[in-house]
């Protein structure tokens, strides 16, 4: 019933891809037309093995980044759909600035069924967003982490605990920041509230760009340190 009212609903208003407003491909996880899909850089190889960082052109294996050699993150395995530029940037921006939630529902689908290298949402035993804190939640109204993580969740049947990892002291926007700053400005800001609920369990964090990795490595360090066995790290957009 619910697919013969999608399908009524599609002949009457055809869906509409949210970067450029033209007629979407027939997929329902695909909210993008085939030219705006095809100028976003997918992110499947080469990649860091650990982070998921993109190489160049030349590269032909997946491998270890200078980072990651040099100091490895707590979390076990970092991907992203694709990179922060183009479509993917003017989408998520329309989202988490604009506040269209249509656009973020679609885009947490069009997360929840890409392939990603090396990382399957299904074999994780919750899914955990990256926490706003409270004014900055209250000024913004939705916490775009939540909205993504919620469609991934439906998707495949894991668990989302938003309320698990909390960020207790407010801080700059990270947008704002170098490197170096990004980092002190996210170290002892979040907290976990429940303990046993992750103990030995693998879990996946889930936010909407990995910039630095500042913020979900220093969630994903909380986490490992609170008892859980194993913290994936998913984004929908990867800076490069």
């Amino acid at each position: 019933m619910k697919s013969l009212l999608r399908g009524l609903a599609d002949l009457v208003f055809p869906p509409r891809c949210i970067a450029c407003g033209n007629l979407a491909d027939d997929c329902e996880d695909n909210p993008f037309c085939r030219s705006c899909l095809s100028r976003i850089h997918f992110i499947r190889s080469s990649i860091c093995l650990s982070c998921g960082l993109p190489f160049g052109a030349g590269e032909c294996k997946n491998h270890l980044c200078g980072e990651c050699l040099s100091s490895e993150p707590c979390f076990t395995v970092a991907r992203a759909v694709g990179t922060y530029e183009t479509v993917l940037l003017d989408a998520i921006h329309r989202f988490k600035y604009k506040g269209s939630m249509h656009v973020g529902e679609a885009l947490g689908r069009f997360m929840a069924q890409y392939d990603y290298p090396s990382l399957r949402i299904s074999d994780y035993a919750m899914l955990i967003p990256v926490p706003l804190h409270l004014k900055r939640l209250r000024e913004r109204g939705f916490n775009q982490s939540v909205i993504l993580a919620r469609e991934m969740a439906r998707r495949h049947s894991v668990p989302m605990n938003f309320s698990i990892l909390k960020r207790r002291v407010w801080t700059e926007p990270q947008v704002t920041l170098g490197k170096e700053a990004r980092k002190a400005n996210v170290r002892g800001v979040f907290e976990v509230t429940d303990r046993g609920s992750i103990k030995g369990e693998k879990v996946l964090l889930v936010d909407d760009v990995f910039t630095t990795g500042s913020t979900v490595k220093e969630c994903a360090r909380l986490l490992m340190e609170s008892g859980a066995a194993e913290v994936g790290v998913l984004t929908l957009a990867r800076a490069v």
